[in-house]
């Protein structure tokens, strides 16, 4: 029996060491485009960057998205990623926090991050196999507290599971635990996919149960496939493998994903993440109807490095997002929202064979 902490440790290493990106699917954000503004009729000192979650002011729509916890390495991932997110008053979640629920003495590994960042918005995480097994409101407020959390992510990860040599594999439910946890817990609950994306349908049966935001996290970034292609490959596990190996691309592009959440719900936060490499594809984020952006690869190869390297990175994410909107005449993420844009390719034909209108945001 794997223990949860090495394979965690396993995760941060393969993410780290071998290429675990998409191979022929994309994040679709080559097919959005904005319309440039010769006249932008705004100085770029105007930019203001900064937007509110939940009531939360942040320095900018970004999130440092939910990586890890439940070892000593990865606690230190943890304190420098909070250094960071203080520094620059961003958002974070942490990894799952399974690990140290069933082993208290690996809490430190997770209340790092709320010592080394106490003002920031902070987001638990729990996983939803561990709902369908007995986990509910006991284990959701024990994750908020144990992190002082302003939110809770519920995490939905069914192609990880179904790929991982020792996944869990059973969500019949799942929906009315999440239901159980939203009407337990006094902060606002947000169900993030890892890798795959949501779907209008599970976004509309989400608002309907009371959850308060959505984290699309679609595909064409980090393949979770991949990361249990080369764990099951390492520990000779050829079924695995082969899985692994055939549903490596598997999900909805980031893009389409967030239309479709964006266009099936009316009061949920929508988080756009999965793949997102720059700046100006948070910028597009925002421009099809997310909320904030999020994203993990880009930081977690510089925090390996340091605090440091780890701001530079996001530093540079929040410039290239303001130049985006200086460059289509938004001073405000609220007139960034609001900018029209053109959906072209495989995006637009997704789209449409959905049952979506992209000309829609072209006449925004």
């Amino acid at each position: 029996m794997v223990r949860i902490s090495d394979r965690k440790e396993s995760h941060i290493s393969i993410s780290i060491e071998e290429d675990v990106q998409s191979r022929y699917k994309t994040t679709g954000f080559e097919d959005v485009h904005f319309i440039h503004r010769a006249l932008p009729n705004i100085s770029l000192e105007e930019v203001d960057v900064s937007t509110r979650i939940f009531g939360h002011k942040i320095s900018a729509p970004i999130l440092i998205e939910s990586i890890t916890g439940g070892t000593e390495k990865t606690r230190d991932i943890n304190a420098s990623l909070a250094e960071a997110a203080e520094t620059l008053k961003l958002a974070m979640g942490v990894g799952s926090q399974r690990a140290a629920l069933e082993n208290p003495s690996l809490e430190y590994t997770f209340r790092v991050v709320r010592e080394k960042a106490p003002n920031i918005f902070l987001i638990a995480n729990l996983g939803a196999p561990q709902l369908v097994k007995g986990y509910g409101k006991k284990e959701a407020k024990q994750a908020v507290d144990m992190i002082d959390a302003d939110a809770l992510f519920i995490h939905l990860n069914p192609l990880q599971e179904v790929i991982q040599p020792e996944g869990e594999t059973d969500y019949r439910g799942v929906h009315r635990k999440i239901e159980e946890i939203v009407n337990a817990v006094d902060v606002p609950v947000i169900v993030k996919e890892t890798g795959a994306g949501i779907a209008y349908e599970e976004a509309v049966l989400l608002e309907k149960i009371g959850v308060n935001g959505i984290d699309v996290a679609g595909s064409g970034g980090t393949s979770w496939a991949a990361v249990e292609y080369f764990r099951a490959k390492k520990m000779k596990n050829k079924l695995r493998e082969s899985l692994g190996r055939t549903f490596w691309d598997w999900g909805i592009p980031t893009a389409s994903s967030i239309v479709e959440v964006h266009l099936s719900t009316k009061n949920m936060k929508i988080f756009g993440s999965g793949g997102i490499r720059n700046g100006l594809e948070v910028a597009k984020s925002i421009a099809l109807g997310a909320d904030m952006a999020g994203f993990a690869m880009p930081v977690l190869k510089p925090v390996i490095k340091g605090t440091k390297k780890a701001q530079e990175a996001l530093k540079a994410f929040i410039e290239e997002l303001r130049v985006a909107m200086f460059l289509t005449g938004c001073k405000t993420i609220e007139d960034l929202k609001s900018s029209p844009i053109i959906i072209t390719g495989k995006i637009s034909e997704w789209l449409k064979s959905r049952g979506f209108n992209p000309e829609l945001y072209r006449r925004k």
